[in-house]
């Protein structure tokens, strides 16, 4: 369990209307409440593939910034080990600081993580992020309308 039992976490995916939404926000919720580590281990993703198999990443931070790790590209490369299968959606939950409010949060892709998500996911490839207080699957695309489209893997 978690460094900070002793209080109830709120699970993000009680606010996923969608089904998916709320497997993959679940699954993410569920890896960090379980190895939350203050400062080390902040937020966990969970990402599907389009055969419906359910891969998990994690955050590991770093004392040197740049050495960090976000959650959602440790997930795309969990599921290039057990698949080829097209990415079609993601979820990534932070858990909250001792300090905070107990409600663990959907956090959207940073720029990074969008590029590299579209650079690997099925044409459609959708993320879960709060709108207006729901998690919604929102298509990357509409995240990061602008994506840098190089030729280095040729047409996409």
């Amino acid at each position: 369990m978690t460094t900070d039992s002793v209080r109830t976490v709120t699970d993000p995916s009680q606010g996923c209307p969608d089904p998916l939404a709320s497997t993959l926000a679940r699954a993410a919720f569920t890896l960090i409440a379980r190895v939350y580590v203050p400062e080390r281990h902040q937020i966990a993703a969970a990402v599907l593939d389009a055969d419906g198999g359910v891969h998990l990443g994690l955050h590991l931070d770093a004392m040197v910034g740049r050495a960090a790790v976000c959650a959602e590209p440790a997930a795309v490369a969990a599921a290039r080990i057990m698949t080829a299968a097209p990415l079609v959606a993601i979820a990534a939950v932070r858990f909250p600081k001792p300090s905070e409010d107990p409600v663990a949060r959907l956090v959207p892709p940073c720029g990074l993580c969008r590029e590299l998500l579209i650079d690997h996911g099925a044409p459609n490839v959708a993320a879960v992020v709060d709108v207006g207080g729901l998690g919604q699957l929102v298509p990357l695309d509409e995240l990061l309308p602008h994506k840098y489209r190089g030729t280095k893997w040729g047409p996409r």
